[in-house]
Order: C-alpha cells, then sequence, then structure tokens
C-alpha cells in the first residue's frame, strides 16, 4: 500500500535531487540503492576516468531499462504458461465430469 506521499531528498553524482514519492522507506532504499550500483557499475570500466557523469546516469537507465523489458518478457511468458496450464486443467476437470455424468446416466 502505498503511502501519503513525502519530499525526499538524495545526492547522486554529486547532485541533490529532490522529488516527491508515495514509496514506502524500504522502496525508496532499495530504489536508490540500485541506481547507484548500476552507476558504479557504469564507472568501473577501463575508461572510467573519462566517462562523464551524464553518459553514466544513460548507461544506468539503459540498464534499468533493458532489466524492465527482460521482466517484462518473463511476464508475459508466465501470464501465457498459466493460461495454458488453466486451460488444460479446466479441459481435464470437464472430460472428469462428462465421464462420470455417463456413468450415472446408465
Amino acid at each position: 500500500m502505498a503511502e501519503r506521499e513525502r519530499l525526499v531528498e538524495f545526492t547522486l553524482l554529486g547532485q541533490d535531487y529532490a522529488f516527491y514519492t508515495g514509496a514506502s522507506e524500504e522502496e525508496l532504499k532499495q530504489i536508490l540503492d540500485l541506481v547507484k550500483n548500476l552507476l558504479q557499475e557504469s564507472g568501473n570500466s577501463s575508461h572510467s576516468g573519462t566517462i562523464a557523469s551524464s553518459k553514466k546516469a544513460i548507461l544506468a537507465c539503459l540498464n534499468i531499462a533493458s532489466r524492465y523489458i527482460r521482466l517484462q518478457q518473463d511476464f508475459d511468458e508466465y501470464i501465457i504458461e498459466n493460461n495454458r496450464r488453466v486451460s488444460s486443467i479446466a479441459d481435464t476437470i470437464e472430460t472428469a465430469m462428462e465421464v462420470e455424468k455417463r456413468k450415472g446416466g446408465r
């Protein structure tokens, strides 16, 4: 359940940011930790001294977008597979009920 929106302030890449959010403290901590870790990963290449902060931020955004797309594809596949299984179970139950109905009708 989302909390009431509040102002959150933090620093990334030497820049101060502030925004309003209804995310819980735990969710906000996880979000900021993920972004900070991705920014660190973006800067840990052999060229880290030459990568501008804005490029690190873009690389982190691309990484997050890639993860999101992968999760969306996995979720779509999960829904398709679940629908297939539910349909199969429904067919099995329907068949069993028809068999029982025929047995009872004799």
